[in-house]
């Protein structure tokens, strides 16, 4: 996770923009893996984690009613959480992660349904993870792809405006970020 998130930093330092991180399932696992990153004060705003379905709406600014209509295992629920940390921090980019990790089922929805999602200055993003393994292995892998997603759409921000750094036209995204195990229906 460190090459992921040191890429996603050295990035937004270069681009001189901000992130903020809204968690769910990873309970802070995708803070501490940007915050354990040298030099990231620069950029990073803050984050919250809400565990409960409650401060979603609460903290993060979730709408309550796409929570009761949804629950908080859904695509807009993630991307509201993302666009909501992103609005609540101040930040440029917003990065949330919600879902199932386990062991049990929750509300209908099967271990390893997972939700990432980042809002940035040119709009967001959600991807849909169905993974295998254990708790453990759910929640490293969701951070490992919120990183991977939000490391996608700063490389296409670069590619948008590359004014904004002549350095970045055409490049990949700085840091190669391994693929979790998934199993796609």
């Amino acid at each position: 996770m460190g090459s992921a998130a040191a890429g996603v930093v050295h990035r937004l330092v270069q681009r001189h923009e901000t992130l903020a991180t809204v968690e769910s399932l990873t309970g802070g696992s995708l803070a501490a893996s940007i915050v354990d990153i040298a030099g990231v004060s620069g950029i990073y705003r803050g984050g919250l984690v809400v565990y409960a379905t409650e401060l979603k709406g609460t903290l993060a600014g979730v709408p309550t009613d796409l929570l009761s209509e949804r629950g908080p295992v859904d695509p807009d629920v993630a991307a509201a959480l993302a666009e909501g940390g992103r609005q609540r921090c101040g930040a440029d980019w917003g990065v949330a992660t919600t879902g199932v990790a386990g062991p049990e089922p929750q509300d209908g929805k099967p271990v390893g349904l997972v939700y990432v999602a980042v809002a940035g200055p040119n709009g967001g993003e959600v991807r849909q993870l169905d993974l295998d393994g254990g708790r453990d292995h759910v929640r490293a892998a969701a951070v490992i792809e919120a990183l991977r997603l939000l490391a996608e759409r700063i490389h296409d921000a670069d590619v948008q405006d590359p004014d904004l750094d002549p350095d970045a036209q055409g490049s990949a995204p700085d840091a190669p970020i391994p693929a979790p195990a998934t199993n796609h229906p």
